[in-house]
C-alpha cells in the first residue's frame, strides 16, 4: 500500500522536531504536523523562556548533530542545592562528584527551536505541515490516515505510522481513545525570570516549601543598555487559590514575597518579568501504543515540574523509539506493526514509572505538614549529603543515566 509518508508526526514542538532529526539517518519520509507557523524570535530578551536539560539528553542532542550549534546558547549548572525551607536539612549534587562536567544545561526555548529548526531544514525528507490542525483520524491494517485543516483546506494524509508529539491533551490519544489517568496536584506553576544581586554562578535551587518546590535555575546573562543582567529561571509551586493574589501583585511586592520564601542564597531579587501560571497535574497513559500509532513526551506522560524531569524523559522516548524504529528497518519489519511498537512500549516503562514516582513523591513528603515528617525529611537530607553512594544514584536520575539508556544516551547516531 503506497502511502503519502512512511512516519506522520503530530506536533512539532520540542519533542516532534527532535523525533524527526533523529530519524535522519534513516532517510525516511517524514511529515510534521503543527497548529501554529514554525517561529523563532531573532533577539534574546529578559523574559525568555528557558528548558532545563539533563545531562543524558545533551548526549542524545550530540547524536542528533545538534548540540554544536546549542553549546555556545546554553548554562551549566555544576551544582544542585536541595533544601527544605524552615528545617535544618540540605543536600547538594556536584557535577565533580559524577564525573562529568555539568549535571545539566539551561537553554532558552528560542535558541533550541532555532538550531532543531537549522537541523529540519538541511532534511529534505520532511515536510513541515503548518499551520494546519487534525480532524480526524482513521487506523487500518495497512495504514494510518488522518484529516488535516491546511490552511482552510481538507487534506487526507497516509502514513505507516502516526506518532503522537501533541502534548497532555493531546488530540490523538483523544480520537483514538487512548486511555489516560489524571491526578489533579490542585496546585499551580508560577513562571518567570527574575534577576538577583549576585550573578548565577552555575548553581540549581530546588527549595520545598509548604505550598510545593520553588526552583530557581541559572540562565546566561544578557547584556541591556551595556549593562550585563543576570537571569534565573523561577518554577515557583502555589496552592491553586494563591495564584492569582501572586500574579496581580506588583513587582516589588512580588519580589518582597519571593525573598521571604527562598532567602538570600542569591543575594537581592533586583527584577521579575511577565509572570505565566499553568495547572499541575499527573497524567499517565497505561497504553501508549496501538497498531500504526505512538506516543511520546506529553502525551504520553505529564509529570510534576520538580526535579525538572518531564522534558528530559520525553527526550528518552525520542531517543528509544528511533533505536526501536532503525531495528525494524534493518530487519525489514514494518514499522507500524504492533509488534514493533510494543518494543518501544516495553523498553520506556521503567523509566516512566521510575520519573513518575520520583517526582509525585517529592511532592507528597515535601508539602506533607505533618511535624514528624518534616523532622524525618530533614534528617533525610542531612543523612543524604554524607552518603556520596546514595547521592550518586540520585545524580544518574537527574541527570537521564538510571537504568538502561538508550544508545542516542551514549551520544552514538541511529542507524
Amino acid at each position: 500500500m503506497n502511502t503519502d509518508y512512511d512516519i506522520l508526526i503530530i506536533g512539532g514542538g520540542m519533542i516532534g522536531s527532535s523525533l524527526a532529526c533523529a530519524l535522519a539517518p534513516l532517510s525516511l519520509k517524514i511529515g510534521i504536523v503543527e497548529r501554529y507557523p514554525f517561529q523563532s524570535q531573532a533577539q534574546s530578551s529578559f523574559d525568555a523562556r528557558s528548558i532545563a536539560l539533563a545531562y543524558g539528553t545533551k548526549k542524545i542532542f550530540q547524536s542528533m548533530g545538534v548540540w554544536d550549534e546549542l553549546a555556545a546558547a546554553v548554562m551549566p549548572i555544576t551544582d544542585i542545592h536541595i533544601s527544605d525551607r524552615g528545617q535544618f536539612g540540605a543536600t547538594r549534587l556536584n557535577s565533580q562528584d559524577s564525573g562529568v562536567d555539568a549535571l545539566g544545561y539551561v537553554v532558552e526555548s528560542r535558541d533550541l527551536g532555532s538550531a532543531l529548526q537549522s537541523a529540519l531544514a538541511q532534511q529534505e525528507q520532511v515536510d513541515l505541515i503548518c499551520p494546519a490542525e487534525v480532524e480526524q483520524v482513521v487506523i487500518s491494517d495497512d495504514y494510518a490516515e488522518i484529516l488535516v485543516s491546511d490552511n482552510g483546506q481538507g487534506r487526507r494524509l497516509k502514513a505507516s505510522l502516526i506518532v503522537a508529539a501533541d502534548g497532555s491533551q493531546s488530540i490523538i490519544r483523544q480520537q483514538l481513545n487512548m486511555k489516560s489517568k489524571t491526578w489533579e496536584y490542585g496546585q499551580t506553576a508560577l513562571i518567570s525570570n527574575v534577576s538577583t544581586s549576585k550573578p548565577p554562578q552555575h548553581i540549581a535551587y530546588e527549595r520545598f516549601t509548604d505550598t510545593g518546590p520553588l526552583a530557581l535555575l541559572p540562565m546566561r546573562p544578557i547584556t541591556e543598555d551595556g549593562q550585563v543582567v543576570s537571569r534565573y529561571s523561577l518554577v515557583w509551586t502555589l496552592n491553586d487559590d494563591q495564584v492569582e493574589g501572586y500574579l496581580d501583585l506588583d513587582d516589588a511586592a512580588f519580589l518582597n514575597r519571593l525573598q521571604q520564601r527562598f532567602g538570600h542564597r542569591v543575594g537581592e531579587f533586583t527584577r521579575v518579568g511577565k509572570r505565566y501560571s499553568y495547572p499541575l497535574k499527573l497524567v499517565s497513559v497505561p497504553n501508549q501504543v496501538q497498531s500504526r500509532v505512538a506516543l511520546i513526551g506529553n502525551a504520553a506522560h505529564t509529570l510534576h515540574p520538580v526535579a525538572g524531569q518531564g522534558y528530559n524523559l520525553g527526550m528518552r522516548d525520542v531517543a528509544v523509539l528511533s533505536e526501536v524504529l532503525a531495528d525494524a528497518l534493518n530487519t525489514e519489519k514494518n514499522i507500524g506493526d504492533l509488534q514493533v511498537l510494543q518494543q518501544y512500549a516495553e523498553r520506556r516503562q521503567r523509566d516512566h514509572k521510575s520519573a513518575s514516582l520520583l517526582t509525585d513523591s517529592l511532592v507528597r513528603v515535601f508539602c506533607n505538614p505533618l511535624l514528624p515528617v518534616k523532622l524525618v525529611r530533614s534528617a533525610a537530607l542531612t543523612t543524604l549529603d554524607f552518603l556520596p553512594p546514595i547521592k550518586k544514584i540520585l545524580s544518574k536520575q537527574t541527570m537521564g543515566l538510571a537504568g538502561k539508556i538508550p544508545t542516542m544516551t551514549k551520544g552514538i547516531p541511529i542507524k
